[in-house]
């Protein structure tokens, strides 16, 4: 008697609809996701059991590394229907350096500082910044692979917005002029959250010295922008 052959089936699957759902979800995952901007220096945030998160727009963040140097990053209105666009962040950040430059060049008219503006355009596109005003224009020409390199050597005297206990406001330090720029920009929004606190975040290393943020926190108070977040990690079981 012979034997029964037993029909073999193909083991071929197809992967037509798997690969359908995986370049869906991979679609779905980068227009909702939320990218981190490039900082000049790792910063590990002390840990805390605070839940609330830090807005993504209408925010200037102050970073302050280890070694005390303060950096600025700022955020506009993210809907860019909202103000004709007119609030987005490159037209804020172009707004707040005329604003800036002008305050400093009205306070040292010997030292005054001349941009193009091809500069401003350049400075819309940076996240976030820190040098002295004095050296804005040789910074901003520069390649962003050159910006990046000084930028995030903390050993150079031209990094770092220059900052100290100025109490007097009609002789404002250049982190005054700063902040004082941010806050009239011409966006309301921003403005609003300064006002209830939510449009300032203070970022620093756990290892900063607290005397260093304080100077920071003191500067803020003597602009009477005395609401601000303290940036910092969710503390897990391990801490």
């Amino acid at each position: 008697m012979g034997k029964v052959k037993i029909k073999r089936k193909s083991t071929l699957i197809d992967m037509t609809a798997m690969s359908d759902v995986t370049v869906l979800l991979l679609t779905f995952f980068m227009l909702t996701s939320t990218f981190l901007q490039k900082e000049p220096v790792t910063v590990l945030t002390p840990s805390s059991v605070s839940e609330l998160k830090v807005p993504t727009a209408n925010l200037a963040q102050v970073l302050i590394s280890p070694e005390g140097k303060v950096f600025i990053s700022i955020a506009g209105e993210a809907d860019p229907n909202v103000a004709d666009g007119e609030w987005g962040s490159e037209p804020i950040r172009k707004e707040i350096l005329t604003k800036a430059v002008s305050e400093y060049n009205k306070l040292h008219p010997n030292k005054k500082v001349e941009l193009t503006e091809a500069d401003a355009n350049a400075f819309s596109k940076i996240n976030m910044f820190g040098v002295p005003f004095k050296a804005l224009p040789t910074f901003l020409r520069m390649s962003q692979t050159d910006q990046d390199k000084v930028i995030s050597d903390m050993s150079r005297s031209d990094v770092g917005i220059p900052i100290d206990d100025n109490k007097d406001l009609t002789k404002p330090n250049e982190f005054q002029i700063w902040m004082r720029a941010i806050y009239s920009s011409g966006n309301d929004n921003l403005q609003s959250a300064m006002k209830k606190g939510e449009g300032i975040a203070v970022k620093a290393d756990q290892s900063t010295p607290y005397s260093t943020v304080h100077h920071v926190l003191d500067n803020l108070q003597t602009l009477k922008m005395n609401r601000f977040s303290l940036m910092t990690a969710l503390k897990t079981e391990q801490d």
